[in-house]
Order: structure tokens, then C-alpha cells, then sequence
């Protein structure tokens, strides 16, 4: 095996505890667990990336190199006039003609009504809530193994590699699942059960949302849902719409088979319909239901979601109208988005089917972790020029030309650190980061890869050990973590990271209106924010 192609393993000893039978009974085993990493994509970046995030970065930011221009060469010609000079000019040489001075005046003010009624509005989130279901589907660890043995469903190789999944996972002892579904024998991931599971958890989080926020559901214009898996007759938004009685003609959207970074196209898809229809509120809620793609079946690839996915639901209220400024937590300043459906291994690596059983489930591809780094890869090298300090921009982009132009040939093996590209250091882009917490091995190998502190990944770690993989309303918990630990102060920029099936990985970029108090009441985390951060060792 190459080099290159080694590094792209891992390999950890694993203990499999007391072996109850067979000619080893009563001793210690231990496994030797290999796994793929993620590819090292800041060493490979793509050229044609970067160009397109300045490209992004040009289109959205003429002013910023127009205006100071102007103003530089405005006083430069001002500063050379000494005062005297200057009152002359205005008043003893000037020779004002009405029309010309009011068309001037009209001139300057239709361009400068002009500029300001092109520009995209900003787009404010002026609150969030994510629903925390009962105590009593709350379930440890070991309770899930049991209860998933009690039903009947798996035989005992299927279990015991659930379990082996599960206690590595890094998901703690307190997370949520539909009993129901794996405490029976018969089959409830039926349509009645996934209505009845969506109704919990959507009404759950609006209702959180429409106490915060003070907003009566008429008063929404535009509703965004996104759920991956279940996708009902009539849809969610339209059993959201029914529920809470909401106006006639509400601009509604439901979006499915989307993946867990479907949240960020929920609020890129409210963005652009508050563009279009301004001064108007926009819900977005992000879900999945657990219970509807329980897999039943011996397939190993496909009992996987079985271990990670969990109860959650997020709601947004998202407005683009001026006078929300005041009340709004977070500003939006970006939305970059990749998707790499056109390659065929990327778009079966998470893959909706039926095993041999015919029993319906979620097969992941062993292939995931690498083509989740090449997506990601992508989506934060587009990212970079918009985010990033001048400074690091500079230097990165300059190292990345001359690596292209003049850093030696692939047949040059013995230069290898002149084809190394400046790493930027994204912790000087963002205070705060929001990863999706997909399971521990995905975010131990973006830690490495990025480069991230302990400190930086917390939210991420501690929402997957207290909430499970909760799909695409997973880094809305992250960041109600770091609200309830009052980490959010004005002027902060969070990054919300997210990939998911399609392939798709998707970024968003939020800016901190004011500081955010620690909440006294409507957080997940407040009977358990003391317990945190937990230790995970």
C-alpha cells in the first residue's frame, strides 16, 4: 500500500470486555478497528474554489474598494487647497445656476435611493427554539440495547454490533427516542406514527418559538419545513398550517430527502422569498423522524442511523424588516453551499432502500467520512475569501498562486513541503463554531483537519453526548449550548457547518446582534447546562 494511500486509515484497539463464551470465556478481548479518515483537504485545495468565493466575494463588495477610493481621491484634492482657497472656490468663483444645482441634487438622490432599494436586505434571526421532548423517552445506552432486545426485531449479532456502535458513539445517557417503535414486535414505523411523532416535536418547538418571540402564527407569512425521511400526504407545512390556523395566503415550502444539512437550505430558501416579499416573517423549522426509518433488518450498514439518530426539532423566526433590527439576536452574512450529487459515489454514500428483507431503512457507505472531506473541502475553501482576515486571504491566496505557477511538478517527490499551501486559520474567521455533531469519529477528524480547539468543538461534542445526532436541528442546539453558557457576545460571528446526504455540505455565517443573556427559562440545556461540559473519556 502507497503512502499517500495509508494515510488515509486509522487504526485503534478497541475493548470488547469479557468474552461470556467460546474457548476464550472469562478473558479480556480486545479488536483492532481500522477506519478512514478524513482526506487532509487543506493540503489539495482546489484552485477554481478560491476563485469562486472572491468571485462571490467581488460581486457582493464593489462598494467596499469604490467607496474608499473616491474618498481618498476627494481628499487628497480638498487637502492640497489650503482654508482660504477653499472658501474662495466655494464662494467667489462658484457660479450657481438653479437648474443645474437641483439637477444635481436630483441626480445624487435617486442614486442614493437607487443603491439602497437594490440592496438585498439584511436578513435577521431575531429568536430560535429547540423542543426537548418528556423524561419518559428519554433512554441510556443500555436501555436502548435492552428494549431493541425485548422487541424481537434483531437477532443477537445484529444487537451486539449496535451496541459496540453505541457505547463508542460519543451519545450519553440521556437522549430521546420513540419507545414505541423498537418496545413492540409489530411494525410502528407506520404513517400514524410518524404524524403523530412529527406533531410532538414540530408543535413542541413553535409553540416554544411563538411564546419567545411574542408572534401570533398569523402573523407568519412565509413557512419553510425541512424533514429527510418522512414526507406525508398532505405535508408538514401543511399540518403546521392546519394546526395553528394560519392565514391563506402563507407562502409554504417542505422540503425532504434533503439530508442533515437541509436546515442551512431551509433558511437559504426563507432568505431568498423574504427578498422577494419584504417587511413579511419567515418560520423555519428543521426535523427528522426518528421513528419512521426504525431499520429492522440484519443489514450492518443500513442498523448504523439506528445508533446515531435521535429525537429533535428546531424553529427559526427570520425577518428581513428594518425595525427588527433592535430585537433581531443574529444577523445572516453568509450562505455557501456545495453539492456533489454529480458524482456517483456521492450521491449513494447515504442511501434510502430496502435490504434483502425487503425491510426499508438508511444504508451508509463506508465510503462517507471520505466524501464528506471532499465536499467539505470544497465548501470551505469557496468560504474562505468571504470570511477570512485580509491578512491571512493575502497570504493564503499568494502561497496557493505560487504553488500552482512556479511550486514544482508532481514529478518533483523529494519538495514535498514547497507544494504545502499556507493552512488559514479559521479560528481568526469566527468566535463560535456550530459543526453538525454527526457522531465522535466525524468530528475528531474535522478537529484535526481544521485544526480546532477543544474549546471550539465543545457545542458540538456536548449536544451530541446530552441530544444525539438530532439531523439538520443539531447545530441549533450547539448554539442554544452556547447561549445557555452566555458564550455569545455582540459582534460575534458564528459558523454553522452541515453536511448531509445528496452529497451536500452547506455553511452559514451569523453575526451577534447583542449579547445574549443566559436564558431563565425555553432553553434544552437548562436542567443540565451545570453538567457541562461532561467528560467524555
Amino acid at each position: 500500500m502507497a503512502s499517500n494511500e495509508r494515510d488515509m486509515f486509522s487504526a485503534e484497539i478497541v475493548n470488547r470486555g469479557i468474552e461470556s463464551s467460546g474457548p476464550n470465556a472469562g478473558s479480556l478481548t480486545f479488536s483492532v478497528r481500522v477506519r478512514r479518515r478524513l482526506p487532509d483537504f487543506l493540503q489539495s485545495v482546489n484552485l477554481k474554489y478560491v476563485k469562486l468565493g472572491y468571485h462571490y466575494l467581488i460581486n457582493h463588495g464593489v462598494y467596499l474598494f469604490t467607496v474608499p477610493i473616491l474618498l481618498l481621491v476627494f481628499s487628497a484634492e480638498v487637502g492640497s487647497l489650503s482654508r482660504e482657497d477653499l472658501w474662495k472656490k466655494i464662494w467667489d468663483e462658484a457660479s450657481y445656476d438653479l437648474a443645474s444645482v437641483l439637477s444635481s441634487v436630483a441626480v445624487f438622490v435617486f442614486t442614493f435611493t437607487l443603491y439602497f432599494m437594490s440592496r438585498p436586505r439584511p436578513i435577521y434571526l431575531i429568536d430560535f427554539a429547540c423542543y426537548q421532548p418528556d423524561d419518559e423517552l428519554k433512554v441510556s445506552r443500555d436501555q436502548l440495547i435492552e428494549l431493541a432486545r425485548k422487541s424481537g426485531k434483531f437477532d443477537e449479532e445484529s444487537l451486539e454490533f449496535q451496541k459496540r456502535i453505541v457505547m463508542s458513539s460519543g451519545i450519553g445517557d440521556e437522549t430521546y427516542i420513540p419507545k414505541s417503535v423498537i418496545a413492540s414486535s409489530e411494525n410502528t414505523a407506520t404513517m400514524k406514527e410518524g404524524r403523530a411523532e412529527a406533531s410532538m416535536v414540530m408543535f413542541g418547538a413553535l409553540d416554544e418559538l411563538f411564546e419567545k418571540t411574542g408572534i401570533r402564527p398569523k402573523d407568519v407569512g412565509i413557512l419553510v419545513v425541512n424533514c429527510s425521511i418522512f414526507n406525508p400526504t398532505p405535508s408538514l407545512s401543511a399540518m403546521i398550517i392546519n394546526h395553528y390556523k394560519m392565514r391563506g395566503n402563507i407562502l409554504s415550502y417542505n422540503l425532504g430527502g434533503m439530508g442533515c444539512s437541509a436546515g442551512i437550505i431551509a433558511v437559504d430558501l426563507a432568505r431568498d422569498i423574504l427578498q422577494s416579499n419584504p417587511g413579511n416573517y419567515a418560520v423555519v423549522v428543521s426535523t427528522e423522524m426518528v421513528g419512521f426509518n426504525w431499520y429492522q433488518g440484519k443489514e450492518r450498514s443500513m442498523l448504523i442511523p439506528n445508533c446515531f439518530f435521535r429525537m429533535g426539532c428546531s424553529a427559526l423566526l427570520v425577518s428581513n424588516r428594518r425595525r427588527d433590527y433592535s430585537r433581531a439576536k443574529y444577523r445572516l452574512e453568509h450562505i455557501v453551499r456545495t453539492h456533489k450529487g454529480a458524482d456517483d459515489r456521492s450521491f449513494r454514500c447515504v442511501y434510502q432502500e430496502e435490504d434483502d428483507q425487503k425491510f426499508k431503512g438508511l444504508k451508509i457507505s463506508k465510503d462517507l467520512i471520505e466524501i464528506g472531506g471532499e465536499a467539505l473541502k470544497t465548501n470551505i475553501t469557496t468560504l474562505g475569501p468571504l470570511v477570512l482576515p485580509f491578512s491571512e486571504q493575502l497570504i493564503f491566496f499568494a502561497t496557493l498562486v505560487w504553488r500552482n505557477l512556479f511550486g514544482g511538478g508532481k514529478s518533483d517527490k523529494n519538495s514535498s513541503s514547497s507544494k504545502k499551501p499556507y493552512i488559514p486559520n479559521y479560528k481568526l474567521a469566527f468566535e463560535h463554531f456550530c459543526v453538525h455533531a454527526a457522531s465522535k469519529a466525524i468530528l475528531d477528524e474535522l478537529q484535526k483537519n481544521l485544526e480546532l480547539s477543544d474549546k471550539n468543538m465543545e457545542a458540538s461534542r456536548m449536544t451530541l453526548h446530552r441530544f444525539g445526532n438530532t439531523s439538520s436541528s443539531s447545530i441549533w442546539y450547539e448554539l442554544a449550548y452556547m447561549e445557555a453558557k452566555e458564550k455569545v457576545k455582540r459582534g460575534d460571528r458564528i459558523w454553522q457547518l452541515a453536511f448531509g446526504s445528496g452529497f451536500k455540505c452547506n455553511s452559514a455565517v451569523w453575526r451577534s446582534m447583542r449579547r445574549v443573556a443566559k436564558p431563565t427559562s425555553r432553553n434544552p440545556w437548562l436542567d443540565s447546562i451545570n453538567a457541562y461540559p461532561a467528560s467524555l473519556n
